[in-house]
């Protein structure tokens, strides 16, 4: 394999920790902006300069492979480094637009444990390594329920008779169908062949269909909190980033039900054919650490894939992690490479059904 030769090369020629760069060294490195990026830039950016040299160079972007494909193509790759959620990694990996990437290069994390046992299952991709695992939870306002009736699982979404009133969800099949299923009583093995099926789908929908007149349906993140914060809703999906936010600097009296939390994995990809490819392989490396990724928990709630990660941060910081261990008991992830296949079709049954009165 290609990828592979190269990696084996950048070994050969001991670059990995070979102190300081030229003065003029940078690499280029994209992300998504905002809170998001500043913890990037805390935990590894920072860090990685004051142990190379090199200078990095932030680029804000809004997604996807567009750009990556067009400067693949063109062969005038100026990206470096890409932190890409995992659908667009395994597409882009599939496609050809992202560098290979051998997980033998990653360090034991910080207990000894080795990396393949260390990161969270579907963590170390051909073509990266996700740092984070970012989930839609179920939240609500402690206000509306004063008698400490509140809700607690999944189920509580569709039961209407304990609790009435709307709620909110985002417009999309990703996530709606997956918690259908499981608040129906399917084990999370079965979710995605159950989907595959007529039979199945229509369970999803039926499931959904029971609450379908009580719910609003969201589109952008900023959303869920405001609707918990105004009232309008008894409980809402949402990422769990912006609750916390909304907790942290805002004072929201929210609450997060972790019960069947759905996550997805956010991580740093190569484009094909980076000039700068050691060096970028370098900092790969070193986001994947122990230290580096408790580091970036501390400034975003978004759960370190490292298992290792976890003892390193404070209680009171560890306790908002999707990773936490009783928080990421009964967690559900996304199937990416599934949602790749039939994400076309789903979302245009989902827009069908959510015309019909």
């Amino acid at each position: 394999m290609k990828g592979s030769k190269r990696i084996i090369s950048t070994l050969a020629l001991g670059l990995f920790g070979s102190g300081l760069a030229n003065a003029s060294e940078t690499l280029t490195i994209v992300s998504w902006g905002g809170a998001f990026a500043h913890s990037q830039q805390e935990a590894y950016y920072k860090p990685f300069s004051e142990k190379t040299g090199v200078e990095i160079r932030m680029v804000d972007f809004s997604g996807g492979l567009a750009e990556i494909k067009t400067q693949v193509e063109t062969g005038n790759v100026v990206w470096d480094l890409v932190s890409l959620d995992r659908p667009d990694i395994v597409r882009g990996c599939e496609e050809g637009l992202l560098e290979r990437f051998d997980p033998a290069l990653l360090n034991p994390g910080s207990d000894g444990t080795p990396a393949q046992d260390d990161f969270i299952m579907g963590a170390i991709h051909d073509c990266a390594v996700s740092s984070i695992v970012v989930s839609n939870v179920l939240a609500y306002n402690t206000t509306q329920f004063p008698d400490g009736n509140a809700p607690k699982y999944l189920t509580d979404l569709f039961d209407i008779e304990k609790y009435p009133g709307r709620r909110a969800l985002q417009r999309q099949p990703q996530g709606n169908l997956e918690w259908a299923l499981l608040a129906d009583g399917v084990d999370s093995e079965h979710v995605y062949p159950l989907l595959e099926t007529k039979e199945g789908r229509e369970r999803a929908y039926s499931k959904l269909e029971s609450i379908k007149d009580h719910v609003i349906w969201w589109s952008a993140g900023a959303q869920p909190p405001q609707l918990l914060a105004d009232g309008e809703v008894i409980m809402t999906s949402a990422f769990n980033g912006r609750i916390q936010a909304a907790q942290r600097q805002e004072g929201q009296p929210f609450e997060i039900i972790w019960d069947h939390q759905i996550g997805y994995m956010n991580g740093w990809a190569i484009p094909k054919g980076s000039p700068k490819l050691e060096r970028a392989l370098e900092f790969k490396v070193f986001a994947a650490e122990t230290e580096q990724l408790a580091k970036q928990a501390e400034y975003i709630a978004y759960g370190p894939t490292r298992k290792s990660s976890a003892a390193l941060l404070p209680a009171n910081i560890l306790r908002d992690m999707p990773t936490a261990p009783e928080n990421f008991q009964n967690a559900f992830l996304f199937d990416d490479a599934w949602w790749s296949d039939y994400a076309d079709e789903l979302t245009e049954e989902f827009t069908t059904w959510l015309a019909k009165s």
